[in-house]
């Protein structure tokens, strides 16, 4: 019973442990392997709206989580398109939890590029964040989550119900990149090549000059205000 006793305690010390590396902290393992936050879980530090100076008002801190607020109607985002303006990243792991309310959607962009008077996704690509189930953008199998938006699907699909957390991992390496969601790996791509631009003549970008040329070799990182209560924390990113 000792035993016993003593393991139920190593377990929960593990997971308190554990818990508390959640809410926008490093490991001294991550440290150590170049991880660094982009969110303190306190303050914006860094982010600002897209092509813009300064945060949008529709942007909070929420227990310890960036959340941006539904609109005044859902699915109508109030222009709230931030990024993280400290610096441009090339070859990268990034890691973001997050958590959409019922029917809600959003993304999460990469290489984005700012272009006066385009949205930011006007030609980064994005991840998608869906509450699967009840969203009314979930008809298309790569509009779900973690899919490589209207491009590629998650598969296989695994994210969790809206309300629960779940964790995307944005890998890119000299073009080649992964997205792996849940601790499984969802999608795979090549930026660039000829296969990448038969993807996007399919896709709603087809016609849209900044996914023509691009996207960039390099850019910011982003989060949409889609016009849904969203929250992200866990933001970090190591370059590789």
């Amino acid at each position: 019973m000792k035993k016993a006793l003593i393991s139920l305690f190593t377990v929960a010390c593990c997971f308190a442990t554990a818990s508390a590396q959640e809410s926008n902290e490093l490991t001294k393992q991550e440290k150590a392997e170049g991880w660094v936050l982009l969110f303190d879980g306190q303050h914006f530090d860094g982010w600002r709206k897209c092509n813009a100076t300064g945060m949008p008002a529709n942007w909070s801190v929420d227990d310890n989580a960036m959340k941006v607020a539904r609109g005044e109607k859902a699915g109508h985002g109030q222009d709230g398109d931030i990024l993280f303006a400290a610096k441009k990243y090339k070859d990268f792991e990034l890691s973001i939890d997050w958590r959409i309310e019922s029917e809600g959607n959003s993304g999460i962009f990469y290489y984005i590029t700012e272009y006066p008077g385009q949205p930011i996704y006007y030609s980064a690509p994005e991840v998608q964040v869906l509450d699967n189930w009840k969203a009314g953008d979930n008809k298309l199998t790569n509009h779900l989550a973690g899919s490589l938006y209207d491009i590629l699907p998650a598969l296989p699909q695994n994210a969790k119900p809206a309300g629960e957390w779940n964790t995307i991992v944005i890998k890119v390496k000299d073009g080649k990149a992964t997205h792996i969601q849940n601790g499984v790996k969802v999608v795979e791509y090549e930026l660039w090549t000829p296969e990448w631009y038969a993807l996007v003549s399919k896709s709603k970008f087809k016609d849209w000059k900044g996914f023509q040329e691009g996207p960039a070799k390099e850019g910011y990182i982003g989060l949409q205000d889609h016009g849904y209560n969203c929250w992200f924390r866990n933001i970090k990113i190591r370059e590789l």
